[in-house]
């Protein structure tokens, strides 16, 4: 059985005998086979936790229960370190094996609110933990969350994600509340290789942390690319990325035929999706192969290199007029959720650049997308932004965080929590 299984779903089976190119959508999954199902990946974890003073309250303590509860997730052979910043850096656990979970949910609830907002000094001593336990065969990841904007060293919050991407070192960056700065947290992970994602409430912060640990696990698949190999006739347009977030990867070129795209990691649970948009020159009536799709990927874990699984898409041309209304209701969702994220995201491009006119416009036609997949809530913000443009000139911070976020997830499948501890709600302390 081989480690990843392809699956590939056109918009639509059946093209009409045209004289025009023809665009069509193709949705390819790619998932980890059953055989690596019991496979876990070991981590070199580091947590970085902002404990400035405006994390007080509800925050902080919602922060210490969730740091507890990605110790539980942990096995005792994961390296572990956590790190807390202010406007100075707090080394709350040297890294070391996760095997003493109590001493170190007890230094976790040493962590105390106050003091300014410095990053880049919790992701270099975060960093600093993770060299000391540097291993090719682990998954080498930190988990940021801030609340807040840093200041005077976002140049240097850059160049160190960039150094962790340079080394396989992944940042997954959280932005709590309203009060951070989206496009520095977002240079941050996309230049380490990882994302960023908002978290709206501090009550949301445990299941964030929950989801992005076990992606880490599950991600047994390494070092994934994708291959287009196409016929003649057949142009790449664009290709998205589905799961876990939206995205849009773009393609190398391999020869006049072939492109390839990277896909990093497969996540064991929900895998990795693709939308790829094909432009097909005009053919005759008949079944056509269009392309061969071909993963080449790696599982460390079982010492595998090098392996392939390939798959062909394949159209039919035909003269039925009948047979071409026919459409893939799965597709075709995907196709208008990838679209509501187009639009917002030239509406949040239009926005930055002082066009509060074309901005809404965009929203506004993003809303009418997302009420058609069923989002009505993210649409009712969207329509709320937009009269913010049209009435004041400019977005709230809250709107365009949740919009620009939010609208990433559209295809994300929901994820259940698995190996949280219950414990008792805490409560601050006077002294906080």
């Amino acid at each position: 059985m081989e480690q990843v299984e392809l699956m590939c779903t056109l918009n639509k089976s059946h093209l009409p005998v045209l004289k025009t190119q023809q665009l069509v959508y193709v949705y390819i999954e790619a998932k980890a086979g059953e055989n690596v199902a019991e496979v876990r990946n070991p981590l070199n974890l580091a947590l970085v936790l902002d404990k400035s003073g405006s994390m007080e309250g509800e925050k902080i303590v919602n922060l210490r229960k969730a740091a507890k509860n990605v110790i539980d997730l942990l096995d005792e052979t994961d390296y572990i370190s956590i790190v807390a910043f202010s406007d100075r850096v707090h080394k709350i656990a040297p890294s070391a094996l996760a095997s003493d979970r109590a001493a170190l949910k007890q230094a976790i609830d040493g962590i105390r609110d106050g003091g300014g907002t410095a990053i880049s000094g919790g992701i270099k001593q975060g960093l600093r933990e993770m060299e000391k336990h540097s291993d090719p065969d682990r998954l080498q990841r930190m988990l940021l969350l801030t609340d807040g904007q840093t200041f005077g060293d976002e140049k240097e919050c850059q160049k160190l994600g960039k150094e962790m991407g340079d080394r396989g070192m992944v940042i997954q960056a959280l932005g709590l509340g309203e009060d951070w700065n989206e496009d520095l947290l977002d240079d941050i992970a996309e230049a380490s290789g990882g994302n960023a994602d908002f978290i709206e409430t501090p009550d949301e912060i445990n299941d964030f942390f929950q989801e992005a640990v076990q992606r880490m696990q599950d991600a047994v698949v390494q070092n994934a690319d994708l291959v287009l190999r196409l016929v003649n006739g057949v142009v790449p347009r664009q290709v998205w990325r589905i799961t876990p977030m939206i995205e849009n990867l773009g393609y190398t070129p391999l020869s006049d035929q072939d492109v390839q795209v990277s896909l990093g990691g497969i996540d064991k649970g929900e895998g990795v999706a693709l939308l790829v948009e094909l432009l097909i020159a005009p053919r005759p009536a008949g079944s056509f192969r269009i392309a061969q799709v071909e993963v080449n990927y790696d599982v460390p874990l079982l010492h595998l290199q090098g392996e392939k699984a390939k798959t062909d898409i394949t159209i039919e041309f035909t003269g039925d007029a009948k047979l071409t209304q026919d459409y893939d209701g799965f597709t075709m969702n995907l196709v208008e959720k990838v679209t509501a994220f187009k639009l917002q995201t030239r509406a949040l491009r239009a926005a930055k650049m002082g066009d509060a006119e074309g901005a809404s416009k965009q929203l506004r036609a993003a809303a009418t997308r997302l009420l058609q997949v069923g989002e009505k809530q993210l649409a009712e913000a969207a329509i709320e932004e937009a009269q913010n443009l049209e009435e004041k000139g400019e977005m709230s911070s809250a709107g365009s965080k949740k919009l620009r976020y939010a609208t990433r997830k559209l295809t994300r499948k929901p994820r259940a929590a698995q190996g949280a501890s219950e414990e008792p709600a805490e409560t601050e302390s006077p002294e906080e």
